[in-house]
């Protein structure tokens, strides 16, 4: 049984108090811990698939390491977040293995096919620029002792692989011709999709129980904001147009399409045409999962059974 009630560990955990042990949570803190960890395990795994499909695309042997080395980490990264899950009682090879591949939490984004090299660098701009907003927030704030910890190596990692996306950003954006179209088409996508990835506008989400818990710091506007005060100047930076912009007025970055919207994943096409949509539908298409959800989960676990069958 919990030493404190409900409301006492909220009252603590915001006093600055640190979480050690299972033995310290009370139900409603654990649950919410599992949900955030499964998220971030999730999300990890499914990278490396994604992130190996392009990069069978590397322009040169070195560059074909270095993205090699980030699939690597992201499945390090990964298994940190399950073994934290482990200590939770939950299985690690339950949630790998015995899943069916929609029930994983990974974003949408990481169910789209990246296809090329500079679908690639630009996941690890927009994609793991977003991991790091979430997750030094998580570092920041947490009052789980164990992840607090263990993203000390998680971050310094993340960091790497955000400046290989920015510095071949670059690159491309300083190519003449097709280099740079390519980086514009894979910006055009990728950019509204990592947008979406960080959820429900403040105004529309009733409940966080990772905020209560102080298992994050920040909501989900700040935790966008955060990410555009990053990305919009790097892309206007380079010359590639993103469909955002800083306002004056209100002094926070704002959007210049609806949101949220449709998004065609065959054309790798975002429908702002068609106006707003609902939430709900958002919902729907992300309960659905994206082209590639089956393939990349599928991927991994391949692997098992045929070390399993050069062991038998």
């Amino acid at each position: 049984m919990a030493p404190f009630t409900e409301d006492e560990l909220k009252k603590k955990v915001h006093d600055g108090y640190i979480v050690e042990s299972p033995e310290e949570m009370t139900e409603g803190y654990r649950k919410s811990l599992i949900v955030q960890l499964t998220v971030q395990a999730d999300t990890e795994l499914i990278s490396a698939p994604a992130y190996w499909m392009a990069a069978r695309h590397a322009p040169s042997t070195n560059t074909q390491v270095s993205a090699h080395a980030i699939i690597q980490d992201e499945l390090a990264h990964a298994n940190i977040a399950y073994r934290l899950l482990e200590d939770l009682g939950v299985s690690k090879q339950s949630l790998v293995y015995d899943r069916e591949p929609h029930q994983f939490k990974h974003p949408y984004g990481f169910d789209q096919p990246l296809e090329n090299w500079a679908e690639l660098v630009v996941a690890n701009g927009f994609y793991d620029r977003a991991g790091i907003t979430l997750l030094s927030d998580v570092h920041k704030n947490t009052s789980y002792g164990p992840l607090k910890r263990a993203l000390v190596k998680v971050d310094m990692e993340e960091t790497f692989h955000l400046r290989h996306g920015e510095v071949w950003m670059r690159r491309l954006a300083n190519a003449d011709g097709e280099a740079k179209a390519m980086l514009q088409r894979a910006v055009d996508w990728m950019f509204p999709m990592t947008v979406e990835w960080f959820g429900l506008p403040d105004d529309l989400k009733r409940h966080s129980g990772q905020l209560e818990y102080k298992l994050k710091g920040k909501t989900n506007d700040q935790l966008r904001q955060t990410w555009m005060a990053a990305t919009v100047p790097l892309c206007e930076s380079i010359g590639i147009d993103v469909p955002a912009h800083y306002d004056e007025a209100s002094e926070s970055y704002v959007l210049d399409y609806p949101f949220p919207c449709q998004y065609d994943h065959e054309a790798k096409q975002w429908l702002f045409d068609d106006g707003e949509i609902t939430w709900d539908e958002v919902f729907e298409r992300w309960k659905a999962r994206g082209p590639m959800n089956e393939w990349y989960v599928e991927s991994l676990r391949k692997s098992r059974g045929q070390v399993d069958a050069w062991l038998n």
